[in-house]
Order: structure tokens, then sequence, then C-alpha cells
């Protein structure tokens, strides 16, 4: 079913039960109050006539049943009996008895006071009138002709207006449902236009007042971040063959030179020596885009721990010592933990010591003296961890890309490196709510500030 056939069916389901319930309604009051005024008619006419038996002494019976066979006011099939203390008829005003008359109505009447009732389609009622120390009970019986002759009007009326509002509903809410969605649709026209190899295209986003505008708007930022994606992925192709290609070129010419003539065993010693180089550039690249690929996965899949920020620190420092025993790494507290959860926070130990390796090992490396400061500090919120370096700096206009993958600023093509340190550095921290920024100046140094949530 169509969202226009459901939208259509459900406003009219909507309408259609309030309808019923606002004729329902309307009809019980109707029938109730009917049938109140036609009682209180009944008790009036019970009144008058027992009064002009009792208390007016020049009517006698045979001239009342006159009257009230002639009066203007008169009821349908109405009848009054007049009973005395002791039961008896003393007055009815026709000759018949009273239909379905039952001696024990009698006592509930004299009990209450007055008593309502049906016999029949006629409305009954009961009262006692009191004359003196004498009690007469009387009861009064009619059926309601008008009275309900206009409630079947009005049950007539109700049920064709009923029927038109829910025939009108349907056709309204069919078409206003359309044209409600018709921007939807012309959406979903210009969505069939866009594919990957054209996701500059947009969507109209209108005034961007309602929710369909906002839908545009969103649906244009995730084509945004769609594209971002797809040229980021373009780039990572291009740049990873490029840095994949210059070494396995070397290693091709090596081998064919060495297969051009019978070497020695010196000779070939020479040339493998020449290509290992070559291999562990392979082998540090290919390790790179494995921890890339790693980290470019879902956070969901990251185990996490407790995990004490100042021992990370201390973990990655020897690691480095014993890989570079020329690099010398300081570490300081800005102030002294008070307790152990101090620098406590709740991360990837592994992925963690990772960062703090590659910056810690650029800052050596980049600095004419191989030295590197670490200062550690913390608040309420957040651990805080900043490693400066002496070395060449970053220009103020290339801070931010730095952090992006396979980017080397012009001063570090000197160095060893394939840009890819960095980028999945800053990954790591964000994967962990963190922040990883760059403060730096060329021919200073720099300084990366790595701050982590607290775990509190």
């Amino acid at each position: 079913m169509t969202i226009r056939n459901q939208i259509s069916g459900q406003f009219s389901f909507i309408v259609a039960s309030i309808l019923t319930v606002f004729s329902l309604t309307v009809y019980i009051i109707s029938a109730d109050f009917r049938e109140e005024e036609f009682y209180d008619r009944l008790k009036q006419q019970a009144r008058t006539t027992a009064r002009l038996l009792i208390e007016v002494q020049e009517v006698d019976i045979p001239l009342l049943k006159i009257i009230d066979q002639n009066k203007v006011s008169a009821l349908v099939n109405e009848q009054v009996l007049v009973f005395d203390q002791t039961d008896q008829l003393v007055y009815s005003s026709i000759d018949d008895t009273l239909t379905h008359y039952q001696p024990e109505w009698l006592a509930q009447i004299r009990e209450e006071g007055e008593w309502e009732s049906h016999t029949g389609d006629a409305e009954l009622i009961g009262l006692v009138i009191r004359q003196g120390d004498k009690a007469y009970t009387v009861m009064a019986s009619a059926y309601d002709q008008f009275g309900r002759s206009k409630l079947r009007y009005l049950a007539f009326t109700l049920f064709w207006g009923w029927l038109a509002g829910i025939g009108v509903t349907v056709m309204l809410g069919f078409f206003f449902a359309g044209r409600s969605l018709r921007p939807i649709a012309r959406i979903n026209q210009q969505i069939q236009t866009i594919t990957a190899q054209d996701l500059r295209q947009r969507l109209d986003e209108g005034r961007r007042q309602d929710e369909i505008d906002q839908l545009a708007v969103n649906f244009n930022q995730v084509l945004a971040r769609l594209e971002l994606a797809f040229e980021q992925q373009r780039s990572f192709v291009s740049h990873a063959s490029h840095e994949l290609r210059t070494p396995l070129a070397t290693l091709k010419s090596d081998v064919q030179l060495a297969l051009r003539r019978t070497r020695s065993a010196d000779e070939l010693r020479g040339v493998l020596q020449t290509m290992l180089p070559d291999i562990d550039r392979l082998s540090a690249l290919t390790n790179s885009l494995l921890m890339l690929a790693r980290t470019l996965e879902n956070g969901s899949s990251m185990l996490i721990s407790t995990v004490r920020i100042d021992e990370v620190v201390f973990a990655a420092q020897e690691e480095l010592l014993q890989a570079y025993p020329a690099y010398q790494v300081d570490v300081q507290y800005v102030r002294l933990p008070e307790a152990e959860a101090d620098t406590e926070v709740l991360g990837n130990e592994s992925l963690l010591k990772r960062v703090l390796y590659n910056l810690l090992d650029n800052a050596c490396k980049y600095s004419a003296n191989h030295r590197a400061e670490v200062q550690i500090s913390y608040d309420q919120r957040s651990v805080q961890l900043a490693v400066r370096d002496e070395g060449i700096g970053v220009p103020p206009e290339e801070e931010e890309r730095i952090f992006d993958l396979f980017y080397r600023t012009d001063q570090s093509r000197n160095y060893e490196g394939f840009g890819i340190g960095l980028s999945i550095c800053r990954r790591i921290i964000e994967l962990h709510q963190g922040r990883l920024t760059l403060q730096s100046t060329p021919g200073v140094g720099s300084t990366f500030t790595v701050q982590l949530p607290r775990q509190l």
C-alpha cells in the first residue's frame, strides 16, 4: 500500500471515528432529553387530573373523563389512573383498565414518591398526591408519537450526514495526501538521477521551512559526506598505489639486473642487501595501511577497558627507546595525580599506545637533537597530553592538512615516512571521543595535544 493511500485511509478512519462518536452522542443526548421532557409532560397531566378529581368538588368523574378526552394537549394513548390508600381504583381516564398493570407498582410508587418506567412503547410515571391525611397514587402513561418521530428524523439526518462526511473525507484525504506528498515524489525523481559517478548533484532544498525541505537538506549533507568519502577513497588508492609502486619498481630493477648474468654468491648477497631497505619500506607501508584500515572500522568492535594514560606514555616511551636508543623522551606531570583514577580513561590500550608511539617518534625524528617532551595533566573532565619538540615545525596554513591521509609538508619530504601516521592518530583519538590538535611554529617546534575524557 502506498503512503498516499495509508495517509488517506488513516485520516478517513480518524474523521469517521469522530463523526461516529459525535452522531451517537447527539442521538443519545437527544433521546434522553425527549424522554425526560415527555416524563415531565406526563407528570403535569397526572397532577392536573388528580387535583381536578380531589380538590375541585364541582368536577365529578364523568365530567373529568370528558375534560381528559377533549383537552387540547392530550397525548397519544394517554391514560391516567388514580388509586386510594387501599389500592382501589377511584378514577380511570378511559373505561379500559391499564394494560400490563401490576399491583406491586403501587408499592414502589409510594416508596419512591416519583417513579418512571416503560410499558411497551409507552412511557409510564407514578406520583403520590396528598390531600389532608389521605394519599392518592396516580399513574399516567402515553406514547410520545411526536418526540419519537423527531428522534427518527434526527437519526436519519445523522446517518446520511455521517455517510456524506466520510465520502467527502475520503476524497479530500486522497487529494490532499497526494498534494502533500508531491514534493517527496519530486525528490524521488531527483534521487534517481544521482549515481556514484556523479555525486555533485544536490536536491532542491526549497525554503527550508518544513520537514520535507529539511529531508532534502539532510540528504544533501549525506551526499556531501559520500562525495568526500569517495574522494578520500580515490585519493587513498592513488597515494597508496604511488607509495607501493616506488619500492616495487626498485625491487624489480634489482631483480632484473641480478638475472642478466650469472653472479657469485657475494654479488647476490650485495643485491639482496640492496633490496632489503625497499622490502622494509614495503613492510612498514603495509603495516601502516593495515592499521589505518582497522581504525576505519566501526568503533563499536573496539575492546574497551580502564586505561591509565601515564602508564601508556611510559610504555610507548620504553618501546620507542628500545627501537631508537639515540632518541630522548622526557615525561613530566603538570600536577601529580592524587589517585589512580585521576589519569584513567576508558579506551583501548593498544591503540592509545600506538598514538603515543607515533607522536613521540615524529617529535624525535623531526628534531635535530632527537628529543621530545611529554607533559601529563588532568582536570575534572579530561586527561591531557602535550607532546613537544624542537623540530622543523609546520606552517600555520598546513596545520590541519597534515592530518590528511598521505599529506606531507615540503620540509618533511627529506625525512622517512608516508604521511599516514597522523591520520591514524587522529582517527584513534576520535574513536575514543577525544581531540588531537596541533600548535606549531616553523623552525621552532610543534606541540601535539591529546585530550581524552576521564572515566567518571
